[in-house]
């Protein structure tokens, strides 16, 4: 399928997303289809995305992997305050980055596990208002998911809700030790005698320890819509948000949502535990025929910001 999305720091987006579903054991009626896919994105700030994913469902769901690889070369942008001539500055950051997990279910909807991430940076400053930096980190996550939706690629009903560990250890060859915990909690509520869904989500991120620049996290994405700048970045962001998803015909639908977000972390004081919010609208198309799975497009609007977002996928 083709990719088209626009913001005002990558600019205009575009690209290809092939994609294809499967079992991985055609007599296991249990485990939901797997999906596989690669994408390449170019953008007209000069900044390009290859990569591979894959979400793999086996043993009539008793276990699940995950494996990602991306490479790229990122020209993006971040606010600076403390320096003589306040504003945004460009970045560019050569970035490779290798993942890949295993679950186990270890009772009824409660999946452990353990996933192991390579990243490595080599970020440039404009103007030397940062001296460069190349940053490699081995992160090794331990999660847990409890997971009761009906579907895993489109829910109407049911909640997930997921605790993330990831510990940077100098025993990994990281440089210094850091830690991040990342929770999230989305319950879904069918409506409309099951014709529509209400989506709920909370997420908090947080960051302990010496957060490297490119690990910190920034108020947009997934959480929330509305920020394409880059300006509100920190070592960590709480945000709490809602969604109706309505279904006008079996392959089309709309979406509305709204949200508020919080960072703290920030090297601009001025933006810790400040609330930003964000909302929009959004359009769903059903990709699959046998399985519903939407991609689609989301217009939102933040404080002194918007976007345009091309989604695979529900955002949550």
């Amino acid at each position: 399928m083709p990719f088209l999305s626009y913001n005002r720091n990558l600019e205009l987006m575009f690209g290809a997303i092939p994609m294809m579903m499967y079992k991985l054991d055609q007599a296991d009626t249990i485990s939901p289809k797997s999906l596989s896919g690669l994408s390449a994105i170019y953008t007209t700030n000069g900044s390009f995305f290859v990569a591979g994913f894959n979400r793999w469902y086996f043993k009539e769901d008793q276990w699940r992997a995950s494996l990602f690889a991306l490479t790229g070369d990122n020209n993006s942008q971040f606010f600076m305050d403390d320096i003589d001539t306040p504003g945004f500055y460009d970045y560019g950051t050569k970035t490779t980055i290798v993942s890949v997990g295993i679950q186990r279910k270890i009772i009824d909807n409660l999946y452990g596990g353990i996933t192991y991430t390579y990243s490595h940076y080599d970020t440039q400053y404009e103007d030397d208002v940062q001296p460069p930096s190349t940053t490699k980190t081995n992160g090794l996550e331990f999660n847990l998911l409890l997971d009761t939706r009906d579907a895993v690629y489109y829910p109407t009903s049911g909640r997930r809700s997921r605790l993330r560990w990831i510990t940077y250890p100098q025993g990994l060859g990281n440089e210094v030790e850091a830690n991040k915990i990342l929770s999230e909690y989305n319950h879904y509520f069918s409506v409309h005698d099951d014709r529509d869904v209400i989506a709920a989500r909370f997420a908090g991120k947080f960051g302990l320890g010496d957060i490297a620049f490119e690990q910190q996290v920034t108020v947009g994405g997934k959480d929330i819509r509305g920020y394409s700048q880059g300006k509100y970045r920190g070592d960590g962001l709480m945000s709490l948000q809602g969604e109706y998803r309505y279904n006008f015909n079996e392959k089309m639908g709309l979406v509305g949502f709204a949200g508020m977000a919080t960072i703290y972390g920030s090297d601009t004081d001025s933006f810790n535990w400040k609330l930003y919010p964000g909302a929009g609208v959004g359009y769903r198309y059903r990709a699959f025929k046998t399985v519903k799975f939407n991609i689609g497009l989301d217009a939102a609007v933040g404080k002194d910001d918007w976007g345009v977002y091309f989604r695979i996928g529900e955002s949550f």
